[in-house]
C-alpha cells in the first residue's frame, strides 16, 4: 500500500508544473451503476466568470435548461445543459490534446454544447454534428453526453478529430463511470492539468460504487464538497478548529472545490422510454461551499425559481449570495488570497461553520425532491405541483439565508 502511494505521488508530481486559472471536474455515469438505472453527468465548474445563472431556452429544435454565464447578454455559450428530448451535455476544457496546433479559433466549446442541445436527440446526432461542422471546431475539451436511450459516453475532442469514449462498454469503463478533469485519456500523458483532482474524484466515486451509492446526492454533497486532497492526503473536515474566531489560514490548492468554482451541476437522466419530463438539473448556483441545491426539471419548463435566473441586477440572486458568503472564507485581498480559506469560517467545533448551517437545508430540499420526484414518476405526471415545489423551495431559502446570515 505505501509503495502504490509513492508512486502515485511521483505520477502526479509531474503534471502539476502547469495550472491552468480554469478547469472543471465532470464524470460519466451509465444507468448500469446507479441505484435506479438512470445516467448521470456532473459537472464541477471552475471560470474566471463566477457569476452564472440557469435559462430556458426555446430557439432550437428541442426546448432546453442550460447553465449561463450571467453577463452572456446575447446568450451564445450553455456550459452545461439538458434538452426536452433527455440529452444532455456538458464539458471541461482539456490541455493536452493541441499542443502544437497554431489555430487561432478558440474557446467554442460553449457555442458547440449550445447547439447540440438545440437539435441532438441520440449520442449519434452529436456524433453527426461533430462530422458535419465547419473545421476548425476551435475546441480542445472533454464532452459528456447521454441521452433518454441509455447513452452516456466522453467525446475528447480538439480542432478537427474526436474519440469516443464509451461509458457502457465494460471495456472502456470497467466500473460504468469515468471521471475528467483538465487532460484528455487520448492525448499526449505528460501534458494536461487537474491530475490531483482526478485522483480525489476516482477515489470517491469508487467508494461509492462499492456502496451502490452514485447519486445525485452523492456526488453534489460528497464530491463537489469534497475537502480532501489525494497528493497531500489532507483532509480539512478533520482539521479541526477550537473556536469561530479562529485566524489562522490554510493552503486551499488543487482541491475539487476551487476558489474559482462557480456552479456544481449534476444532471439526472431518464430510462428508456420514460417521460423525458422528470430529467433533472440537481443545481448548486454559486460556489458549492456556500450555496444549496436547487433541482430544477424539463417538465417545468421556465418556472423555475427566480433565484436562480438572472435578474434586473444582472446576476442570480442565489449565485450572487453564495459570493457574498464566499468571502468569509477567502477574505485575503491581495493576489494571493485565493489560494488560502479561513476554515473556521467553513466548518468549526461549535458547528457555526457556513458548510454546517447550510448542511440541514440541503439534506431538506433533497428530500422533499426526492419524495415529490417518486410521486411525480408513479402517477406518470408532474401537474402543477412542480410549480408548488419551486415556490416551496423559493421561499424556505430565502428565510433560511435570511435568518442565518442575515442575507
Amino acid at each position: 500500500m505505501k509503495c502504490n502511494r509513492i508512486i502515485i505521488v511521483f505520477l502526479l508530481s509531474i503534471f502539476i508544473y502547469y495550472i491552468p486559472t480554469t478547469g472543471c471536474t465532470i464524470a460519466v455515469v451509465s444507468g448500469k451503476c446507479t441505484p435506479d438505472g438512470r445516467p448521470l453527468l456532473w459537472k464541477h465548474r471552475d471560470t474566471d466568470n463566477l457569476q452564472n445563472a440557469l435559462m430556458y431556452f426555446t430557439d432550437g429544435k428541442y426546448p432546453f435548461i442550460g447553465l449561463i454565464d450571467s453577463d452572456d447578454s446575447l446568450y451564445e455559450n450553455v456550459w452545461v445543459g439538458c434538452n426536452k428530448s433527455g440529452f444532455a451535455i456538458m464539458n471541461s476544457a482539456s490541455y493536452n490534446l493541441i499542443l502544437k496546433d497554431t489555430i487561432k479559433l478558440k474557446d467554442r466549446e460553449g457555442i458547440l454544447m449550445k447547439l447540440a442541445l438545440q437539435q441532438c436527440k441520440t449520442l449519434e446526432d452529436f456524433e453527426r454534428l461533430l462530422q458535419q461542422l465547419p473545421k476548425p471546431l476551435g475546441v480542445e475539451a472533454n464532452f459528456g453526453v447521454i441521452d433518454g436511450l441509455g447513452g452516456a459516453a466522453f467525446y475528447e475532442v480538439n480542432n478537427f478529430t474526436y474519440r469516443k469514449l464509451d461509458v457502457n462498454d465494460s471495456t472502456v469503463a470497467p466500473f460504468g463511470y469515468l471521471v475528467h478533469t483538465n487532460f484528455s485519456f487520448t492525448g499526449d500523458p505528460k501534458s494536461g492539468a487537474g491530475h490531483i483532482r482526478f485522483a480525489t474524484a476516482e477515489a470517491l466515486f469508487h467508494e461509492a460504487y462499492e456502496t451502490q451509492n452514485i447519486t445525485p446526492r452523492f456526488i453534489l454533497q460528497k464530491a463537489s464538497r469534497c475537502l480532501k486532497h489525494s497528493l497531500t492526503e489532507v483532509d480539512l473536515a478533520e482539521v479541526g478548529t477550537a473556536t469561530t474566531g479562529d485566524t489562522r489560514f490554510t493552503a486551499f490548492e488543487d482541491f475539487i472545490p476551487r476558489f474559482s468554482t462557480s456552479a456544481s451541476v449534476v444532471i439526472q437522466g431518464v430510462r428508456p422510454g420514460e417521460l423525458t419530463d422528470f430529467a433533472a438539473l440537481w443545481t448548486i448556483l454559486g460556489h458549492p461551499l456556500t450555496s444549496i441545491v436547487t433541482p430544477v426539471w424539463l417538465g417545468g419548463a421556465s418556472e423555475f425559481p427566480a433565484l436562480l435566473k438572472v435578474s434586473s441586477a444582472g446576476v442570480a440572486p442565489l449565485c450572487d449570495e453564495a459570493m457574498i458568503l464566499k468571502e468569509r472564507l477567502f477574505p485575503i485581498q491581495h493576489s494571493y488570497g485565493e489560494r488560502y480559506i479561513n476554515v473556521a469560517a467553513l466548518i468549526n467545533s461549535a458547528g457555526t461553520g457556513i458548510l454546517q448551517q447550510l448542511k440541514p437545508l440541503d439534506d431538506r430540499i433533497f428530500e422533499e425532491a426526492e419524495k415529490r420526484l417518486e410521486g411525480w414518476r408513479k402517477d406518470g405526471k408532474m401537474g402543477s405541483d412542480v410549480n408548488k415545489f419551486y415556490r416551496w423551495m423559493e421561499e424556505t431559502i430565502q428565510t433560511e439565508y435570511s435568518r442565518l446570515f442575515n442575507m
